[in-house]
């Protein structure tokens, strides 16, 4: 038999396939330190980011995020212009996007959240294109549907091995679930990594792995941990938020769908928090376990878990330091990504599966409309969050919120900013009473059999209106500020510039 060298074998076949070259094996050797970067500037260079392109962030952070300020003042001192910014929230924190947007470093905004003074100029007119404000399901729906898409994702991670393996939990800058990092982790052009640490390899477990990472920057901090709750997951004393929170355990109780295997979401604020205390202690005289509680963790939810009364957590985001913590012990406190938590296009968003939702709300109307992005005043001051995800999911949508704040009323004839439609929402809880959509009699009925007293949500309205002056109505231009975008990325509502 003839010997023939491999080159002489392939000669005679057709191919497009490229032909071997031994320089791959010196690549391969340069590739094992090539996503450290000396820099942020390095980084942003060697990510290929330009004029006019997006960048994304994510907020597990909350007001304690460290990271998108200095990465925008980088890009401002490095000379970018027109950049879209797509943050998954914004908080007070950043502020400075103010400059940034006047300078034209940033010339569009796509975001579930406004607070502080960037929302306060944005209001008044600061960016010439709306922002648009989506849900938390909403924003993979647009990720995914090609509408935004993310040309670097700068993420901030406590910790990361030289590869990019990294969680929220491994380190002191502790985020906990990095539910919505994950899914820029997975459609981005270009991951950029910020850590505060580099781990040895391999740093298991990972919510944002190896093979999604392009990029990896030290910084001195990227997060102050403990600004994630703040005030948002404090446990009231106000007696008015301790009365609604008994009124919203009580519809819960008598409502048909508190018993074992059930599940639930109550989120952060004062009486939500509540309502998971009073809720809990109902659980324990019954003896009834939830199967699952989603969304953003909190230390009340994780205590009720760790008590046996809630067999897993569905975490998306961890809302204070203790839930955070918990994900590193607790086998069944699961961390999960925002398309599995809420994107209505997934194969499987995880509050479909809601049996209870708690909600909070600025403003609610006779239609069941609710409001949770601009206060009295016009100005944006919120977030879209998973508020209509999970409204139009679960099976009991609870709305939590007094009768009035201040001089101005809650309960109002016509919303001025919807988020969640009527049609979504089943009870709204008051310190005056408790009103059923009138599209769930069903639900009033058993209400109503078990003692809850139901009253119209046309009667809270005029309640509403004795106790308070009529607001003066609000001024606007015609200029738009915001454009709601629905779960599925329809367009529901409108802000305008508040008139100077």
């Amino acid at each position: 038999m003839v010997k023939t060298s491999a080159v002489t074998r392939l000669a005679g076949i057709e191919s497009d396939l490229p032909r071997f070259n031994d320089e791959n094996k010196q690549a391969a050797r340069q590739q094992r330190e090539a996503k450290r970067c000396a820099s942020l500037e390095e980084a942003i260079r060697r990510s290929g980011l330009r004029d006019g392109m997006t960048v994304s962030f994510h907020h597990a952070f909350r007001d304690g995020d460290l990271t998108l300020n200095p990465v925008l003042e980088t890009l401002a001192k490095m000379g970018f212009k027109d950049l879209t910014l797509a943050s998954s929230s914004l908080s007070a924190c950043h502020a400075p996007l103010v400059e940034h947007i006047r300078q034209g470093v940033v010339s569009k905004i796509y975001t579930s959240g406004l607070r502080g003074p960037l929302a306060d100029a944005i209001s008044h007119g600061l960016l010439k294109e709306p922002v648009q404000i989506h849900s938390h399901g909403g924003r993979v729906h647009l990720v995914k549907s090609g509408e935004l898409n993310i040309d670097v994702a700068f993420l901030g991670v406590p910790g990361c091995d030289e590869e990019g393996n990294a969680n929220g939990y491994s380190g002191s800058a502790c985020c906990g679930s990095l539910g919505y990092a994950m899914v820029d982790a997975q459609y981005a052009r270009k991951v950029v990594l910020l850590t505060e640490e580099v781990l040895a390899y391999p740093h298991h477990p990972a919510s944002i792995k190896q093979d999604q990472v392009d990029l990896i920057v030290t910084l001195p901090r990227v997060g102050d941990a403990e600004k994630i709750g703040a005030d948002a997951t404090r446990m009231t004393s106000n007696p008015r938020e301790l009365l609604i929170a008994q009124y919203a355990a009580q519809v819960i109780e008598h409502s048909g769908y508190f018993r074992d295997g059930f599940s639930l979401q109550t989120g952060t604020g004062g009486a939500s928090l509540a309502v998971t205390r009073f809720l809990g202690e109902k659980m324990k005289r019954q003896n009834i376990r939830a199967d699952f509680a989603l969304g953003g963790i909190t230390a009340t939810i994780v205590d009720l878990h760790e008590q046996g009364f809630i067999r897993r957590l569905l975490d998306v985001q961890s809302f204070d330091s203790t839930a955070a913590r918990s994900l590193t012990r607790n086998p069944n406190h699961i961390e999960i990504s925002a398309n599995q938590y809420a994107n209505f296009s997934s194969k499987g968003a995880s509050v479909n599966r809601l049996d209870v939702v708690v909600l909070s709300a600025l403003e609610i109307d006779t239609d069941f409309n609710v409001n949770v992005l601009t206060g009295s005043d016009g100005v944006l001051r919120g977030a879209s969050g998973g508020h209509c995800d999970t409204a139009a999911s679960a099976a009991m949508a609870i709305i939590v919120a007094p009768l009035v704040r201040g001089r101005i009323p809650t309960v109002v004839d016509k919303v001025l900013t919807c988020i969640t439609p009527g049609s979504s929402i089943d009870v709204l809880v008051t310190d005056h009473g408790v009103a059923v959509n009138p599209a769930r009699p069903e639900l009033a009925q058993r209400l109503q059999e078990a003692g809850v007293a139901v009253v119209a949500i046309e009667t809270l309205r005029e309640r509403a209106r004795l106790l308070t002056d009529e607001p003066a109505p609000i001024a606007f231009t015609d200029k738009p500020v915001a454009v709601v975008r629905y779960r599925d990325g329809s367009a529901i509502d409108v802000v305008y510039q508040v008139e100077e």
